[in-house]
């Protein structure tokens, strides 16, 4: 019985030594005498015992990969990039992800370094700024092509972060504060023209609304005038006496008008009877000095033609 118990425990322990267990989304490589036996899925698996052994277990979930590249711009700038992969190992091609790369993290590494190098001098800062997309999409077109051959996919490639020297993010700093107070002097010039135009377009209407005014104003008094004299002529006056009698009704009503002001100037007129015919006369004269004047200078224009 003893004897039977000491075979039983060793032979036991063999047999359990050849099941394993395969966690999901992980693939193990199974090598039977350092060749390659088989691969073995998710579950409870078994192998011979002492003659296959697990060489390896891949996992087929995706996996990420950040490497930070420092390289030079196109206008002589340093610049650091932290570039994001992200890739799984093809299901179909575990074999050629296991056996045919050593270190598959150190081959994506320097594709990533090659394509960087390759692509960013070519470009100014503020490009490699605006273009970031381009630089990624590049990376995750040559990566895609050269590590499907070690059955590796590229799910994708990032920009996560550009970084130039300290110094020069300081000048651009400055350059974009600039730009941008010019922009807002502009915006301030601008405005104040603005407001100069529709000031002067105020006054100007101002003023011809205040010139229609005093125009309606004048046609209304020579109106009233005309209706005054011919109310005095069928009453009997002539036109000489109307408008004299006008003349210095509107010659009082104006004294009595400064009057009313204690702040006012008051300038003394002839007070006498004939004042105001003598002021009328003085008018018709000058009116007439005037017209023949004018007169005379168009006649004399008219000659030198």
């Amino acid at each position: 019985m003893t004897s039977a118990i000491v075979w039983i425990i060793p032979i036991l322990f063999i047999i359990i030594s050849g099941l394993f267990i395969v966690k999901q989304q992980t693939v193990v490589i199974v090598e039977r005498f350092g060749k390659f036996q088989s691969t073995r899925q998710s579950g409870l698996n078994l192998k011979v015992p002492l003659v296959d052994r697990i060489a390896g277990r891949i996992s087929l979930r995706i996996q990420q990969l950040d490497v930070i590249v420092e390289t030079k711009t196109k206008d002589d700038v340093f610049v650091h990039l932290k570039i994001s992969v992200q890739f799984l190992v093809q299901r179909n091609h575990v074999y050629d992800a296991f056996y045919k790369l050593q270190n598959p993290h150190e081959q994506i590494t320097a594709f990533i370094f090659d394509v960087v190098r390759a692509e960013v001098p070519k470009m100014i800062l503020d490009d490699v700024f605006v273009k970031k997309e381009e630089i990624a999409l590049a990376i995750q077109r040559d990566l895609k092509e050269a590590m499907l051959n070690y059955g590796y996919d590229i799910i994708k490639a990032l920009v996560t972060d550009i970084d130039p020297d300290e110094n020069v993010k300081i000048a651009m700093n400055r350059i974009n504060a600039a730009e941008r107070e010019k922009v807002a002097a502009q915006h301030e010039g601008d405005a104040q023209r603005i407001l100069i135009v529709e000031r002067a377009k105020a006054e100007a209407e101002s003023k011809r609304l205040q010139g229609k005014g005093i125009a309606d104003q004048r046609r209304e008094i020579a109106r009233g005038l005309e209706e005054s004299v011919d109310v005095l002529n069928r009453a009997g006056i002539n036109s000489q006496e109307a408008s004299a009698l006008i003349v210095i009704t509107q010659h009082y009503d104006t004294l009595q008008s400064i009057g009313s002001d204690t702040n006012s100037n008051l300038i003394l007129l002839p007070n006498n009877p004939n004042a105001a015919s003598s002021m009328l006369n003085d008018m018709v004269t000058s009116l007439v000095a005037a017209n023949k004047i004018n007169e005379s200078s168009s006649t004399a224009k008219k000659s030198k033609k």
